[in-house]
Formats: structure tokens, sequence, C-alpha cells
């Protein structure tokens, strides 16, 4: 499965799922993406992530050879010469661009007071006593509920996570060892194996060299940004912002992975997940 620190492709069908985060420093709230891609194409999307780079090069008048998201969007660092309309239009060409590989999007948020308010209270597991985990948790189970819906289709997906140390080891032991409370979340059967869906343990990578961790970071950081504006917890830069995003994020939801958050009739794991979430993407 993995060489050299790269994931070696099995020849059967299967998806990859490259997941980053956004808001996990001091933000109000905090919110985890992840791309599915066909493993079939991948190489097909490699090469036209490179083809986006360029064309994203051309754009701005530099070579772009990663995105960093929130200093992109600020126009910080590198990208301080590029103004704004640039910058918007360059934004719209990745929305478009996940539309047109129909690549599919699943999320997790969580708002950081609730959380820890749940937590202190005993209401939130503690095998997810962290922000980082319990979005990553929720995004397995999710693509989990997702997959088993295909027929016959017994473990298809390999989640790839942004790089963090202080979370693989804790991690990987709850994917492998899921508790039992979280069966109910995908409704698993007597005689199905817990989260049959996903393929191994999940891995780790460096975003400097996966450009689709970097993509995932890259629609993280507008759902977020979305949820923070809709919920008045931080003003908008500009006049028209907040229409913008409305129109980035509806984008994106054109390629979600379906209803992550029930508005009626969740059992107590969904519950979990619902009562600490941004109340403007369980919305969504």
């Amino acid at each position: 499965m993995v060489c050299h620190g790269q994931i070696v492709i099995p020849d059967r069908a299967m998806k990859l799922c490259y997941c980053d985060e956004s808001g996990t420093g001091n933000e109000p709230i905090a919110v985890m993406v992840g791309i599915l891609v066909d493993s079939q194409r991948m190489h097909i999307t490699k090469q036209d992530w490179r083809g986006l780079l360029a064309q994203l090069s051309a754009m701005a008048g530099r070579e772009i050879t990663e995105l960093h998201t929130r200093n992109f969007y600020a126009g910080n660092g590198v990208f301080r010469d590029i103004e704004g309309p640039v910058r918007a239009r360059i934004i719209t060409r990745i929305f478009e661009w996940i539309c047109d590989r129909k690549h599919d999007i699943v999320y997790a948020s969580v708002c950081r007071d609730t959380y820890r308010n749940n937590y202190a209270l005993q209401y939130i597991p503690d095998e997810l006593n962290t922000l980082w985990r319990f979005m990553g948790f929720h995004l397995i189970l999710a693509v989990q509920k997702y997959g088993q819906r295909e027929e016959k289709n017994k473990g298809n997906t390999i989640f790839i996570f942004d790089n963090k140390e202080r979370e693989q080891l804790r991690f990987t032991d709850v994917i492998m060892r899921p508790p039992g409370w979280s069966d109910e979340y995908y409704e698993r059967e007597r005689r199905q194996k817990s989260l049959n869906q996903v393929i191994d343990v999940p891995y780790f990578g460096d975003s400097e060299d996966v450009g689709l961790i970097q993509l995932a970071d890259f629609v993280a950081f507008f759902l977020r940004r979305y949820a923070e504006i809709k919920e008045t917890l931080v003003p908008a830069r500009y006049p028209d912002e907040a229409e913008r995003i409305d129109g980035w994020i509806e984008m994106a939801l054109g390629r979600s992975i379906g209803t992550i958050y029930k508005k009626r009739g969740r059992n107590k794991a969904e519950e979990i997940f619902f009562q600490n979430a941004s109340e403007s993407i369980r919305m969504l």
C-alpha cells in the first residue's frame, strides 16, 4: 500500500479520500473536508491538477506551485501583488475544476465553544477528545454510510490526511477498533464488519507534496468562512463577500455525497455530531 511514503494503488476499483481541516486554531468554527477521487482516474487527476496550477499561474502572472488558501484569499505573502478580482476569478476556476472532474466532497464541522462545553459535561465520547479527531471520525463515518449504499461494495476507500503527528497514533487506534456506539451512525448490520468501507488504516501525507490535500484545505477554508459570516461571528471583509462565498459553496455542494446532517430522525450517534456542528453548515 505504501512505498517510500507514497500510496501504491491496487488494481481493483476504489476511492481515495484526501482530507484537510480549517479553523482548529482559535477560530470559533472548525471544518474538515474530504475530496473523494476514483483511483482509476488518479493519474489523470494529478495531471489535471498540475495543469490547473499552470492555468492559475498564467492568470496570476506568477508561478503557483502550492495553494496556501488562507494567505491566497487575504492576498498575503507571495500573493500580495495579485489583485482581489484576479484572486476571485482564480477561486471560481478552482471550484469549477472540482465540478468538472466530478470529484465528490464530504465535510464535517464543529463549534469550538459548544464542543468544549459538551465534552466537559461528558456528552462527547472520550475517544473524540480533540476537535480534529471529532471531525476526522465524522468524515469516516459519513463515507462509510455513503459507500455501503452501493451494491456489493465491500471496502473501497483509503483516507489520506494532512500530517498531524499528535493525532496519528490515537486516531488510527480509533479506526482500527471503532467504539461500539459508532455502529449506530451507519446502522451496522449484525454480520457486517465495523467500518467495512474503509481500506486499511488512515494515511498521513505532507500537503506540499499532495495536491489534493491542498484542494481539501481550499474547500474547508471557504466552508468555514461561509459559516462564520452566516452566523455573524466575523465581519465580511468586503461588500459582496457573503454573496461571492454563497455562490462558491453552492458550486461545491453540487458535488456533496449527500445529506451529512439529517434535519430529523437522527439516531444517538448522529446526534453527537449534529449538536456540536455549525448551525449554518448542518442546515446545508
